[in-house]
């Protein structure tokens, strides 16, 4: 069986290792998300990961609700973005662009819309906003032309990915966010061709799917789920009936790995008594699986030569780690992050941590 530090091929590409960095929201964009210099060290510094994906990135203002997230539906953003992809390309390095829709995590005051989702819902709690946090608001229910409208950001967002130079897109359809709210019952209550059985609440991803291969190719497409537990308060009673399904579709439109958000009872970002579906999903899909969930390096390499993954990513390891891979290989102390500094502009807590060496 290979190793976690093997090559592996993901369709487009060839990663020079198993070891995949997870998307991080880190805040560094610009007021009108459009990336900085900052993020091109930063990603730049994280190159020896087998291929970077982006922090999740925004399709359109409407969708895109972080304060400080990075966008990629302006000629603007684009060329920003050129410069992160060149700091990765010239350390030798492969990053994706991982395009997000937030749906009814976005706040009115970001965005200046009202947010959207399948059904008229708010998430709990509060949504980070310029002015601090808020309650989250009330969605609207998206109707036919949002639906279409929204399948047109997709496209136009997957275009501007290769024209800023990524080595292909990650459609975010996890953690709670807009193609996760139309998967789940709790947060679907439509009675249209988009809602009700679980055939029809995984057709949005369908076409968000489709869209984006007919774009940049299947083999330059992953897809993220989160097919266990609540996030953010989306949930769904039964995953392994629409779960199964979703990825039956993928696996179909040929999409080149995916990667699964696994929680469990001791979770650092949500948790669940819900069984993990990795095992099943992985007799559905043929292509590369890549699994998330806080995973030591003890563990990390346990799953891929028993088979259980082709790859795994971390994510907050190398917030404070950039030479992960490393430290992994060489079982290396990891440097503990400071999470004060996660979303706090500026270098620090963001490309002034030191590596092994």
């Amino acid at each position: 069986m290979p190793s976690l530090f093997d090559a592996i091929n993901l369709g487009g590409f060839t990663a020079k290792n198993r070891v995949i960095m997870a998307p991080l929201t880190r805040a560094r964009s610009q007021v009108d998300a459009v990336p900085t210099a900052l993020m091109a060290e930063y990603y730049g510094q994280r190159a020896t990961a087998g291929v970077i994906i982006s922090e999740a990135t925004g399709i359109s203002r409407e969708g895109l609700g972080w304060p400080n997230a990075p966008g990629i539906w302006s000629d603007e953003q684009v060329e920003a973005w050129k410069l992160v992809t060149e700091a990765v390309h010239q350390k030798g390095g492969k990053i994706v662009c991982q395009l997000w829709h937030m749906g009814r995590m976005v706040h009115s005051s970001v965005t200046g819309v009202q947010p959207v989702s399948p059904s008229a819902t708010a998430a709990p709690g509060e949504a980070h906003t310029y002015e601090g946090k808020k309650p989250y608001e009330v969605a609207r229910s998206v109707d036919a032309d949002d639906i279409a409208r929204i399948l047109n950001d997709y496209e136009r967002a997957a275009r501007n990915a290769l024209a800023a130079g990524f080595d292909g897109v990650q459609v975010h359809a996890a953690n709670g966010y807009l193609i996760d709210q139309f998967l789940r019952d709790s947060t679907n209550h439509r009675d249209d061709a988009y809602g009700g059985v679980p055939e029809n609440r995984v057709r949005f991803l369908r076409e968000v799917v489709e869209r984006v291969v007919a774009v940049v190719g299947a083999d330059r497409v992953s897809v993220r789920l989160s097919p266990n537990g609540d996030t953010q308060g989306c949930i769904d009673s039964n995953p392994e009936t629409v779960f199964v399904p979703a990825v039956e579709e993928l696996e179909r439109l040929g999409v080149a790995w995916l990667e699964l958000r696994e929680v469990g009872e001791n979770s650092t970002f949500g948790r669940t008594d819900q069984p993990k579906l990795s095992p099943v999903l992985r007799k559905v899909f043929t292509r590369p699986l890549v699994l998330n969930q806080d995973y030591t390096r003890e563990e990390a390499i346990a799953a891929v030569e028993d088979g259980i993954a082709d790859a795994i990513s971390f994510g907050r390891k190398f917030i404070s780690n950039p030479d992960l891979v490393l430290r992994l290989q060489k079982n290396l102390p990891l440097s503990e992050g400071d999470m004060a500094t996660w979303y706090r502009p500026g270098p620090e807590g963001y490309t002034d941590y030191l590596t092994a060496e």
